[in-house]
């Protein structure tokens, strides 16, 4: 006869940790693709970024005045594949601007700050606009899609191209990216996708300060 000394419970297989880590991995990959974050947060396409941080350091005494707000990165990253679409209703990518300096602007006709603060981006625009600049600004309004463009046409708006995305995903992708608080949301983007700097709110970007910020951003 065995005695209840002789037996021996069974060892459990000790495969929990692995498998929650493995969890934990699966999960934070999937996140990543979703919102297209990888590249910005991480290492990846960091090296790409290398010039942009002397260039963000060049820039900080300027960050003064009427955009003393604007905050110069100091560990640059590559914005998300950011996604859009045009006057036409065609598909457009941040991407497709590489190679320009860029002012990515957020915007709705319901933002009292962002109503207020195009006319300054549409003077930027025409004074800087080219082939080494674009004010890019995206509408996020969800319902009305005619609203945004009448009532460009009605401030007298006429140098900004018209962006859009009414599925407002834009905004929470730069969200998740930690670059989205509020409205409206302006982000300054090197020629090689990687952020300069950003701003939660509003600013006179036709202001002299404004502008010889963005102008050194130009510099090569």
């Amino acid at each position: 006869m065995t005695s209840s000394r002789d037996k021996v419970p069974p060892r459990a297989p000790r495969v929990r940790a692995p498998l929650l880590l493995t969890a934990a991995f699966v999960t934070a990959a999937g996140l990543a693709a979703v919102y297209g974050i990888a590249g910005f947060g991480g290492k990846s396409g960091a090296a790409e970024c290398t010039v942009t941080r002397a260039l963000a350091q060049r820039l900080a005494p300027l960050a003064r005045g009427e955009v003393a707000a604007v905050t110069l990165a100091g560990d640059p990253r590559p914005l998300p594949e950011l996604a859009f679409g045009d006057a036409e209703g065609a598909r457009r990518s941040l991407a497709e601007w590489r190679g320009r300096v860029v002012l990515l602007n957020l915007w709705a006709t319901w933002c009292v700050p962002c109503r207020k603060e195009m006319p300054a981006l549409d003077a930027l625009e025409a004074k800087l606009g080219g082939p080494d600049f674009q004010v890019v600004a995206v509408n996020i309004d969800t319902r009305d899609a005619d609203k945004p463009k009448a009532w460009l046409e009605a401030a007298g708006i006429r140098r900004l191209a018209y962006f859009a995305d009414p599925s407002a995903k834009i905004f929470q992708d730069l969200k998740a990216a930690g670059k989205a608080f509020g409205m409206p949301t302006t982000v300054l983007v090197d020629r090689n996708g990687c952020e300069i700097g950003s701003l939660a709110g509003p600013a006179e970007w036709a202001s002299e300060d404004a502008i010889r910020l963005v102008s050194a951003a130009l510099q090569r």
